[in-house]
């Protein structure tokens, strides 16, 4: 059986996602003055998890912008349940909605079926975050299949901030194949 995962220094994929105003954006571009990116996908407006995380990382996001690193974040949900989630989330980074679960294979994402009704009505992605370089290649990957593994955000902005410091000449882990 082989499992697609995006690989550590791969390019990442132009994947395309609405905001609320229905504009569709790719994600791997980083706006206005940052380089890189960082990617973060969530389960969706059902988990309570997510929101936590999504408002702890909005604390952080003017650190990230310091060290260039531009924040989006996006979930399989529909518009509107992105647009109810909004009641719940304090955040001011740009939110995407409705990618599609050959979005999240792509991504290599773990995919799970609600468990009722009441969680969500679709399939949905699993916690990943992807850190992508100006080179649009994947610096940072973290996958998980379950809510309660992620990135402490306090020790990735620690983290990605001495990777973006040049005399620190750190080069993108994990690619290291049998074959190279």
């Amino acid at each position: 059986m082989t499992d697609l995962k995006i690989r550590a220094g791969s390019k990442f994929p132009d994947l395309q996602a609405s905001n609320l105003k229905g504009e569709v954006h790719n994600l791997k571009k980083p706006s206005g003055d940052a380089t890189w990116r960082m990617v973060v996908v969530y389960r969706g407006a059902h988990c309570p998890m997510c929101t936590r995380y999504l408002n702890k990382l909005e604390t952080l996001v003017a650190q990230f912008l310091e060290i260039d690193v531009d924040v989006v974040a996006v979930s399989g949900d529909s518009k509107e349940q992105l647009q109810k989630h909004l009641d719940k989330l304090e955040v001011s980074f740009p939110l995407y909605y409705g990618i599609s679960t050959d979005q999240m294979e792509e991504l290599g994402l773990y995919i799970s079926i609600p468990r009722s009704e009441q969680e969500t009505d679709h399939p949905f992605a699993e916690p990943g975050l992807f850190v992508i370089n100006d080179e649009e290649k994947v610096q940072v990957v973290d996958i998980s299949n379950n809510p309660f593994v992620r990135p402490d955000l306090d020790q990735l902005l620690s983290g990605l901030s001495w990777i973006r410091k040049p005399e620190n000449n750190y080069p993108i882990r994990g690619t290291w194949r049998p074959d190279s």
